[in-house]
């Protein structure tokens, strides 16, 4: 015997080892099974179970639909085309609506990037800058040779700086990818605006509308003469909100204030615009750089209940379908089939508006 070193280097006596020509049972049984020959399909013994004689009698058919599928893996799965073809039934894998329609145009209403502020008109941070431009990245995905990309925005430093980082983006994104595409020039679209205030000089953007807010209630604190005209009223009630850390959008979808623009307004003049950009400047992909509270009252409208805050620089989807009938909405992995609204037939809130004087005049 010689001794053998076990790791820490000390001799030890050679272990007892036997030597067999034989192969282990388990080894043997297996080898005995594979040697046998299957019966033919007429000489099976009755004990022999029933689905095996059927499999048995599949395997030697000459019909392509009796053999079996092809081994997954090296497994045979012991089915055959024919039943393959049977029970792959719409039924049990449906065909998604969003695959079996012609989708003309693909809209993106894309909430802007991180502000530095919204009592002023601010610009991007820049982290939100970088949101845009990593956007703009994600959408070149999207984009395919000869595809026509369509770029607009809110008429806001905000809306429009967003819209030149998402433009970035998908160009680099494209290069990366090697994509050859077009892609158009920022426009500005008044119907992507943020949602309005009335104001005694008109229809104001909400942050605008601050701003004389902010001038009013100063001359109001300091002589504390009058009463506060309602419009102040109310945009003093949304902005406590905010600076309570409440959410304000919540309160304009849900609380009416006759002095704001209501969120089917903004709904109505969102679908103008898109409809607007495939009449004239038609393209198989449009972005649009916009304000959260239109973007939310729209998916809104179309999922039938409040989804809720997009994130900064997240999106909602719009998927026209041939023919202008009907579109696809998909906002967090929802999609929702709807119909593509008659503007004519809809009430637009603010030119259909009577002034004070109107109404007075109808009472008398």
């Amino acid at each position: 015997m010689t001794a053998l070193q076990d790791p820490t280097g000390t001799a030890r006596a050679d272990l007892p080892r036997t030597e067999r020509p034989d192969a282990p049972a388990y080894l043997s049984r297996y080898l005995e099974r594979a040697g046998r020959a299957a019966p033919a399909p007429g000489d099976e013994d009755e004990g022999t179970p029933l689905y095996l004689r059927r499999f048995r009698e599949r395997r030697e058919s000459t019909d392509p639909f009796e053999q079996p599928v092809p081994s997954y893996e090296g497994q045979d799965l012991g089915t055959t085309r024919g039943w393959a073809e049977v029970t792959r039934t719409k039924e049990i894998v449906p065909e998604r609506r969003e695959q079996a329609v012609d989708v003309v145009t693909d809209v993106y209403f894309v909430r802007h990037g991180e502000t530095q502020g919204y009592s002023s008109e601010s610009g991007l941070t820049p982290l939100g800058s970088w949101q845009a431009h990593r956007r703009g990245q994600e959408l070149a995905r999207r984009v395919m040779n000869g595809h026509t990309v369509r770029m607009a925005s809110a008429d806001t430093n905000r809306a429009r700086q967003t819209a030149e980082h998402i433009r970035r983006g998908l160009l680099d994104g494209m290069a990366l990818f090697g994509r050859e595409a077009t892609v158009g020039e920022i426009v500005a679209y008044r119907e992507f605006q943020n949602f309005a205030v009335a104001t005694p000089e008109g229809l104001r953007d909400v942050t605008s509308a601050f701003r004389m807010y902010a001038k009013e209630l100063e001359a109001f604190e300091r002589t504390s003469l009058g009463e506060r005209p309602g419009w102040l009223v109310d945009v003093d009630r949304f902005w406590k909100i905010q600076q309570g850390g409440g959410d304000p959008i919540t309160h304009w979808l849900t609380m009416p204030m006759l002095h704001f623009e209501p969120p089917v307004s903004c709904v109505r003049r969102f679908w103008a615009g898109l409809l607007r950009i495939h009449r004239e400047t038609p393209g198989n992909s449009v972005v649009v750089a916009t304000h959260s509270g239109p973007i939310r009252a729209f998916a809104t409208a179309a999922m039938g209940y409040d989804p809720g805050e997009p994130f900064n620089t997240e999106f909602v989807r719009v998927r026209l379908i041939e023919g202008g009938v009907t579109a696809l909405v998909l906002y967090r992995n929802r999609v929702q089939e709807v119909h593509v609204p008659d503007l004519d037939g809809l009430p637009n809130w603010w030119t259909g508006a009577a002034t004070a004087a109107e109404v007075a005049e109808e009472v008398r």
